[in-house]
């Protein structure tokens, strides 16, 4: 390690300065912050029941029960204090539930929460310490292990499991485009939480209002899923590819671009790198649509955008204010 002298002629590490957050806000915590997130969940949660009513409520319970059990297990094993009270656990649940096919058997509910409570964020060392977001971990090992369940899906108002294609799924494989008034609304087939834009945009501008999120992640991801789909369109045949509005509201997109990246543990620090953050991960998204096997490739990316976070923030480092102090060599 490279140290330096001091006056006393002694050793010590080099003073090392990162981004904040270093100001404190009064009427500002964690709780508060879940609580916002909640509210802005509750039209997602709402449009979900509406459309798919019994198995929507089931996967929320489900998940919800799985989550706070694996949180209390995890913390007495731990001997730590139990932390159900911040409400991370209870955040994770719903957007977890929300990224799931309405009719996943329940036993694969339970075991993609267990997953992300206990090992995308426990095992970390809890809240603030997770390096990957917890629900993307717990979607990302369904997907994995149980390609097939993972990708049933259901129109809305049935109760079956049918193999009606997403609106993604029938672009990228048989050339159909879906009304762009279907996917507004939520008529589609899909995740529970990425059906209604128009729900996602009342919750997301309620999280944005109360700054229990940063614009700049949610800006940063449509501008990279809007140039990425930009760039299609101009490669590829216009004719068979959808458009940049069918990109966007048509997926998780929506639904990550205000409560999944915007997630502040697993985001950068810097308000550079919130851009760079938000950016990359709808680039990646997009270069998986249009490369990959899988029509969506939302939970990838972030997953991916997530690891190179700790580089986003050393290469977007703030400089002290009165520029950067040169030592003397003595």
């Amino acid at each position: 390690m490279n140290t330096e002298m001091n006056t006393a002629g002694t050793s010590h590490p080099p003073l090392e300065t990162t981004a904040g957050p270093h100001v404190f806000q009064p009427g500002l915590s964690t709780r508060g912050m879940m609580f916002d997130v909640l509210i802005g969940l509750l039209p997602v949660v709402a449009a979900a029941v509406t459309f798919y009513r019994g198995a929507a409520i089931r996967q929320l319970l489900l998940c919800l029960v799985s989550a706070w059990l694996t949180e209390a297990v995890v913390c007495r094993l731990r001997q730590r204090p139990l932390t159900l009270a911040d409400g991370s656990a209870t955040i994770t649940a719903v957007i977890l539930a929300l990224s799931l096919p309405p009719l996943l058997p329940w036993s694969a509910t339970v075991a993609g929460t267990v997953i992300a409570i206990g090992l995308g964020k426990q095992a970390f060392g809890g809240l603030g310490h997770n390096r990957f977001n917890p629900a993307m971990v717990g979607r990302a090992f369904l997907m994995l292990s149980l390609p097939i369940e993972m990708t049933s899906w259901s129109e809305p108002d049935t109760v079956h499991a049918t193999t009606q294609a997403t609106p993604l799924a029938a672009s990228k494989f048989e050339g159909v485009s879906t009304p762009l008034s279907s996917l507004f609304l939520g008529e589609v087939s899909g995740s529970l939480g990425e059906t209604s834009a128009l729900a996602i945009l009342i919750g997301g501008a309620w999280l944005l209002l109360r700054r229990a999120a940063d614009w700049r992640l949610t800006a940063g991801m449509l501008g990279g899923v809007t140039a990425g789909a930009w760039l299609q369109v101009l490669i590829a045949d216009p004719a068979r590819g959808p458009g940049v509005f069918h990109h966007l509201c048509a997926g998780s997109v929506m639904f990550a671009a205000f409560f999944i990246v915007t997630d502040p543990v697993t985001s950068p620090l810097t308000a550079r790198g919130r851009w760079a953050f938000g950016i990359l991960t709808g680039l990646l998204t997009m270069i998986i649509r249009w490369f990959g096997g899988y029509p969506e490739g939302l939970m990838f990316s972030v997953l991916l955008a997530n690891a190179v976070v700790p580089l986003i923030d050393r290469a977007t480092a703030t400089v002290p204010v009165g520029g950067k102090v040169k030592v003397s060599d003595q």
